[in-house]
């Protein structure tokens, strides 16, 4: 993607942010989930903190990439696994409401910080990660009343952008490229996109890493799709990065799936 250093951390002290910086945390929300951790709002304050690092040139001219959501609809789904996502008074949807609502909140506050450049990526079929089949036991099959909360909060994504049309939102979309058993991407084949590469249970998707859990790694891990229940490997990512580097420079407000 052309980009020469590694981007820092923007919570790491003595860091130099002046190419740019991340300000991504772990388990980070839309709404709010644990103590723990982040919401995106609270991310975007820590941006406005410290704006002063940059020109508001430099802002105007930087992309904004968010990834967000998938602790939202982890969490809420174990909650309210039993609720009918296609009910129009349920409380699935009102959920997915006020996440985009917020979302929405989130992009404007930047917007007026002097960021324009965004990137938004749809949210991948969380109900077929390794934790979510390894949790609600659904073997080489995806859980499909996740995925059906992924897909109302996708849906909404195209109108939110549309009511902020005066701004460029490029939305990158990959929903598609996890949703099999064997994945296809380029020319590269993941033959593990069930299973994770490190983790113990039923689809290796739990402990990895964590102090006191024997989690078993995987031998090659350029063949696995997920190197944990939630994350995906260096080789995905790569294949990511070549997908959103490659697409069209004219295309604004488009969803490539």
């Amino acid at each position: 993607m052309g980009i020469p250093k590694e981007i820092p951390p923007v919570l790491k002290t003595g860091v130099d942010v002046s190419r740019g910086a991340s300000f991504a945390v772990a388990d980070t929300s839309i709404l709010g989930n644990s103590e723990t951790s982040m919401t995106l709002n609270q991310q975007v304050n820590i941006f406005r903190s410290i704006k002063s690092n940059w020109t508001d040139d430099f802002i105007g001219r930087s992309l904004f990439m968010i990834y967000i959501g998938t602790e939202d609809y982890l969490n809420f789904t174990k909650n309210k696994f039993n609720a009918d996502a296609r009910h129009p008074c349920s409380a699935l949807q009102a959920f997915v409401i006020s996440a985009i609502n917020q979302l929405k909140i989130d992009i404007n506050l930047l917007h007026s910080l002097k960021a324009s450049k965004f990137a938004i990526q749809l949210l991948a079929p969380l109900g077929c990660l390794p934790i979510s089949r390894q949790e609600y036991k659904t073997g080489n099959e995806c859980y499909e009343p996740l995925n059906d909360l992924v897909k109302q909060h996708n849906e909404k994504i195209g109108p939110m952008l549309h009511d902020l049309a005066k701004k460029k939102l490029p939305v990158f979309s990959s929903p598609s490229l996890i949703s099999t058993t064997l994945l296809f991407v380029g020319q590269i084949v993941f033959y593990v996109s069930n299973t994770s590469c490190c983790g113990v249970g039923t689809h290796d998707a739990y402990g990895c890493g964590m102090v006191n859990v024997h989690s078993k790694l995987c031998e090659y891990q350029r063949a696995y799709f997920f190197f944990d229940g939630r994350h995906n490997t260096e080789k995905a990512q790569e294949e990511f990065a070549h997908l959103i580097s490659g697409a069209d420079t004219n295309c604004w407000n488009c969803i490539l799936d």
